[in-house]
């Protein structure tokens, strides 16, 4: 074995970063002399669930003897909940139960990627959703099945009339192994001020571009609904964006997009962080999960509707049609802007400080093409009169689950 200063050693006459040795991705083209191997019918589920913080993702591998046709072909699998933070050791089971299932682009052929909710199974034989307090999950022990309560929501008959729609601008940052220095930083110290960094190109502006590319591709084939891509302000950082997609699917979607990161980033031997403000120092900018809503009374053309806004920029102007559903939902979001808040990702009072894009956790206000507001309404919307808006306020690690159904409810059910 050989060695040179930067830590990198060769194995059967190929080299290899230690970086990739810990994260458990070593040489790939001897992993696809395994992959390759005939498997005589039988097909690999990876199951993927939501562990105790309400943000990690788990997973494990289920050798099956068919591909089935829909998750209600899959059986059901337990996991111990003691070692994620959702179940005590005394009591430690946790079932599992499909809702999705995608292509698996690591594995390739018909091998699958199962997403899962969770269940506590109760003494009587019956299954009980992980507990959701009243403001949003609950971490910690038998904490939470967001999913099963989102769908809830997704199925009122009022709300899948309205056919809404979303679509999610996941931000995320890399970090070196050292999960200190962000891609493209230099150790111990920072780079050159934001500007140069966003939809970059060139070595010195774009640090992980490999990385981005590699996600969507493996997204695009495991069938996740990504619809664009680029480089964000901070150096490291960048986004993708999943929709649009109607009801619950917008957070399935979402989920499986985070899985294949973080799965892809072992691959590279970098870290993933969805930390809504992951360098508190400094003027640099946080990390959004911005969320665009529409319904379909908001993006027909040819909606007929009157409504008079409240407050904002277009306090006491009579609007018509799709627009005047938009702002009809822009206005019952504000009335319960902090509801709102304490359910949309944890860490974001960093982020929302009125500064880089964002509007104080404590102010709300919309505009039309304005990023320091609650809301953007686009320009587009507000020519056209019709369209959807952007939430600007949910954080990177927000769950969609959680976003999306509080979104719909608010707007749809709530007056």
């Amino acid at each position: 074995d050989s060695k040179d200063s930067r830590g990198c050693g060769s194995l059967g006459g190929q080299s290899f970063s230690r970086t990739h040795v810990m994260a458990g991705s070593l040489l790939p083209s001897i992993n696809s002399e395994f992959r390759n191997l005939d498997f005589g019918g039988r097909i690999l589920a990876e199951y993927i669930w939501i562990g105790g913080s309400g943000t990690d993702l788990r997973s494990k591998t289920r050798v099956l003897d068919a591909s089935p046709a829909s998750p209600s072909d899959l059986p059901n699998w337990n996991y111990d909940g003691s070692s994620t933070g959702q179940a005590p050791g005394h009591d430690s089971e946790v079932i599992i139960k499909p809702v999705a299932i995608f292509k698996d682009p690591f594995r390739g052929g018909n091998n699958i990627l199962v997403l899962c909710d969770t269940y506590q199974p109760l003494d009587d034989g019956t299954l009980k959703p992980l507990d959701i307090a009243t403001n949003g999950p609950t971490w910690g022990v038998h904490g939470s099945n967001s999913r099963h309560a989102a769908a809830a929501i997704f199925e009122n008959p009022a709300v899948k009339a309205a056919k809404p729609w979303f679509g999610i601008e996941q931000e995320y940052t890399l970090f070196d192994a050292d999960r200190v220095t962000p891609l493209g930083w230099p150790k111990g110290g920072f780079p050159g001020p934001q500007g140069p960094y966003y939809c970059s190109v060139g070595v010195e502006n774009s640090f992980g571009r490999d990385i981005m590319e590699a996600h969507l591709n493996a997204c695009l084939n495991a069938g996740v609904k990504v619809s664009g891509t680029n480089g964000e302000v901070m150096p490291g950082q960048w986004e993708y964006q999943v929709g649009p997609c109607e009801g619950i699917s917008a957070g399935d979607h979402l989920w499986i997009s985070r899985y294949i990161m973080q799965r892809v980033c072992e691959k590279y031997g970098v870290v993933v962080s969805f930390d809504p403000k992951p360098i508190r120092h400094g003027d640099w900018n946080g990390a959004g999960c911005h969320t665009n809503y529409s319904t379909e009374p908001m993006r027909n053309k040819d909606t007929k509707y009157t409504y008079t806004p409240k407050e904002g920029d277009f306090a006491g102007k009579e609007l018509h049609g799709g627009f005047a559903k938009i702002l009809e939902a822009i206005e019952r979001l504000g009335k319960h802007h902090k509801e709102h808040i304490s359910v949309y990702g944890k860490g974001n009072e960093f982020r929302l400080t009125g500064k880089h894009e964002t509007a104080d956790i404590n102010t709300w206000k919309y505009g039309v093409a304005n990023r320091g507001a609650s809301v953007r309404i686009p320009r587009d919307a507000f020519h056209t009169g019709y369209g959807y808006f952007e939430d600007r306020r949910p954080a990177s690690n927000m769950d969609p689950y959680i976003v999306t159904s509080k979104i719909a409810h608010t707007t749809i059910l709530t007056e």
